[in-house]
């Protein structure tokens, strides 16, 4: 018996990166899974995955940022599946042109990342949550960021966004506490994902040799894996999380007790 048996759980952004090890880690606890990602190779592979391992999921093309794909995939959830019982708002951009001062910026590029970055945690819960209600209650999880708490140079429409998540996690959660619904955000650090690879490749340094720098910036010295962050979003969506909403949990190898981290390259790692 696993922890979500015939759960439903939606994961945004959940073909590759933290979102790919979130969708693989609640199908091995009996959930059924919906994958909503733009990656159609990734996603179809990572539905693969789940199934030959006799786990139960779907994929989902389409953009977070957009009503159609946010509403098209709660409809798919819950035709499938009979509801959506957790909700993993984790997708997330960070392109490697976007590190540039508020005034280089492209207002296009603002637009796409505010839109995918937060706007999609609006449109996703505005859909859901209405499921949510019918079946008493559920969990809203958002991956939000270090950058969320303080920021590095270059990144105004990344730490607006995730900022942002954070403010509207406090406030969703006090809308729908009385429904039984919790909204909770995990912050992580420098995840070793596609995101985090491709931000630190734009730094035309060695790769592996910058990943290890990240990683020791970090006070227990280690770039963070896709599991530290599965672990605790699984967690915070099961019972033993009952009494736990309206907070966030930094997933970050020590960086905010740290505090002067902002040197680090791609401190953060939510896709």
């Amino acid at each position: 018996m696993g922890e979500f048996d015939g759960k439903s759980v939606i994961v945004t952004g959940g073909a590759l990166g933290i979102g790919g090890g979130a969708s693989e880690a609640f199908a091995r606890e009996g959930a059924n899974v919906t994958i909503l990602d733009w990656n159609t190779e990734a996603g179809d592979a990572t539905v693969a995955r789940i199934t030959s391992s006799g786990g139960t999921a779907q994929f989902v093309h389409g953009d977070a940022g957009t009503s159609e794909g946010c509403r098209t995939t709660v409809d798919a959830a819950v035709e499938s599946y009979g509801g959506v019982n957790v909700l993993f708002n984790n997708v997330g951009i960070q392109p490697p042109d976007s590190y540039v001062d508020a005034v280089d910026l492209p207002e296009k590029t603002w637009d796409k990342i505010i839109a995918v970055n937060l706007k999609s945690r609006f449109l996703m819960a505005k859909y859901s949550i209405p499921h949510m209600r019918k079946a008493g209650g559920g969990v809203i999880i958002s991956s939000a960021s270090v950058q969320g708490l303080q920021s590095m140079g270059g990144v105004s429409a990344y730490a607006a966004s995730k900022g942002g998540d954070l403010s509207l996690m406090r406030q969703m959660s006090l809308d729908f506490a009385p429904d039984n619904i919790r909204v909770v955000c995990v912050n992580p650090g420098a995840i070793d994902t596609p995101m985090v690879r491709n931000a630190i490749a734009g730094t035309g340094g060695d790769l592996e040799d910058e990943l290890i720098t990240t990683g020791q910036a970090h006070p227990l010295g280690r770039i963070g894996q896709t599991e530290d962050i599965a672990n605790m979003v699984l967690f915070l969506a099961s019972d033993k999380a009952s009494f736990v909403t309206g907070s966030y949990f930094n997933v970050d190898g020590g960086l905010m007790a740290m505090g002067a981290w902002a040197g680090t390259v791609g401190a953060e790692g939510s896709n």
